[in-house]
């Protein structure tokens, strides 16, 4: 098992004044109480590999209070020093090896993490834009340069939909309202296609999983419903062509409502358990199955995509599975893959696993013990 990512250095980043960690060993069991900052630390990994928090959407958010900006450091085995700079105002800086970035997207790839924690387990019950955010970030790791598209179709949708707030009667700014419909619409079939191949390539790997996981009782199916219509012909030529025309028919309810109807942003993903909706037939057992399934999917998908193993960061979800699925979950992820995991307790861990790993403590944001 090999270490990707061998240190850590953070600097008012939530409750974590300042830390700084060497890690020794392929397992990292983060331990301590609910509050003491396990799930911070496994939070700026995860910013570092992905410069996205499944926790926070502001980086006010993450900066100590009374403080004006935020460090987080991260150097891999391959010796590149990762380093990003939160602020309170005027955005944030990021830097490799010393050298400042002109776009913090530039970041990425060099530390991919697939991140699982107890907020996921939200993902078969909860509402759309969940799982809509969970695959994107699978593409994410599969394609960094998917940031700048979520950005971009992101300014625009808010754009429009502040546009079609100050329209005056119900032909105000149509050729404003034209342009952004064609830059909607490429950008919109770009995401739309990209989530739809993901999926695609998700699926057998989530319903492998999961028919291991349920002892073959089960069948899972994973469908993208596309928040726009789709077109006949999958190039990216028709599905523009077609989500431009769509925009176009719904521009009257638009207007009504104050807000774009039709594209990604609409998007659905559904998780059906043998041709049934799993957030409405499944038990809390079954959807628990579910979301480990899928995210043991990710964990494969990103590893044969990118050819490296990625970092995997396991927050507080041990708690929420039964003893047999906390077993299957470590016996999966035990060989091959650096995991980071936090933990109230140490019970839940075998002795072999136990005795593989480095174990630190944490209390009110400072590392309590096997620190260094």
């Amino acid at each position: 098992m090999a270490i990707r990512l061998q240190r850590l250095e953070l600097l008012r980043f939530r409750n974590i004044s300042q830390l700084e960690l060497q890690i020794a060993a392929p397992r990292l069991l983060v331990v301590g109480g609910n509050g003491e900052g396990k799930s911070n630390l496994l939070e700026a990994v995860e910013l570092l590999g992905s410069l996205r928090s499944h926790r926070a959407g502001l980086d006010r958010d993450l900066i100590q209070q009374q403080q004006a900006t935020a460090q987080l450091q991260g150097t891999t085995t391959d010796g590149d020093r990762l380093h990003l700079e939160l602020r309170r105002s005027g955005g944030r800086q990021a830097s490799r090896n010393g050298k400042l970035l002109e776009r913090q997207q530039d970041l990425l790839g060099s530390l991919r993490c697939v991140g699982f924690s107890a907020l996921d387990l939200e993902l078969v019950r909860g509402e759309p834009a969940l799982r809509r955010h969970w695959l994107d970030r699978v593409v994410l790791q599969l394609e960094p340069l998917y940031s700048e598209l979520l950005s971009r179709y992101g300014r625009l949708l808010r754009q429009r939909s502040q546009l079609l707030r100050r329209q005056q009667g119900p032909w105000g700014h149509d050729a404003l309202l034209d342009a952004f419909d064609a830059q909607m619409a490429l950008l919109g079939t770009r995401l739309h296609r990209r989530r739809q191949r993901a999926l695609g390539r998700l699926e057998p790997l989530a319903a492998r999983w999961h028919e291991r996981l349920s002892g073959g009782h089960e069948q899972l199916e994973l469908q993208y419903r596309s928040g726009s219509e789709p077109p006949g012909d999958d190039s990216e030529t028709a599905w523009c062509q077609t989500l431009q025309e769509q925009l176009l028919r719904q521009r009257p309810d638009e207007r009504r409502l104050g807000q774009c109807a039709v594209g990604p942003h609409r998007d659905e993903i559904a998780l059906l358990l043998q041709g049934n909706a799993a957030r409405r037939y499944g038990s809390a057992g079954q959807q628990r199955t579910l979301v480990l399934a899928l995210k043991l999917a990710e964990l494969e998908l990103v590893q044969q995509v990118v050819g490296e193993p990625p970092v995997l960061l396991l927050d507080d979800v041990l708690a929420e599975l039964d003893p047999g699925r906390q077993q299957l979950l470590l016996e999966a992820v035990g060989q091959g893959h650096q995991c980071l995991v936090s933990a109230t307790h140490l019970d839940a861990f075998s002795g072999g696993w136990r005795q593989a790993s480095q174990v630190i403590g944490m209390q009110a944001g400072a590392l309590t013990l096997g620190q260094g």
